[in-house]
């Protein structure tokens, strides 16, 4: 069973920094995903089996996808935040099999089969 656990979520002021991480071993495609009150789940960036990455608009240029060597670690690095990034970030995974593109994932076209529980990021003005 693979389980996802994500952390450093946390309060910050609009401008400021931070890192998520999810940790569970994964060796195919992964990514970001959040939810903010009242609105539906959305992709942040995604990362395919080759290690290519994408990012949805608003966070191009902010956010940055990485995993660590050992594929057992997802980060998330946030800078220049905002309040509207305001949500409980989610980390994905899937063994992609089909090989979608990652617009597909991005996009949430296609339903990745394993979730974390979620972290929350509150950004105040």
């Amino acid at each position: 069973q693979v389980q996802l656990t994500e952390s450093g979520g946390g309060s910050v002021q609009s401008g400021g920094s931070l890192r998520l991480s999810c940790v569970g071993y994964w060796n195919h495609c992964m990514g970001w995903f959040r939810q903010a009150p009242g609105k539906e789940r959305e992709g942040v960036a995604v990362i395919g089996v080759d290690g290519k990455s994408m990012y949805a608009d608003f966070g191009r240029g902010r956010f940055t996808i990485s995993q660590n060597g050992a594929k057992t670690t997802l980060y998330l690095q946030m800078n220049s935040l905002e309040p509207e990034d305001t949500a409980m970030y989610f980390c994905a995974a899937d063994y992609c099999l089909s090989r979608p593109p990652l617009e597909r994932l991005l996009r949430g076209d296609y339903a990745m089969d394993y979730w974390g529980k979620g972290t929350l990021v509150t950004v105040s003005s």
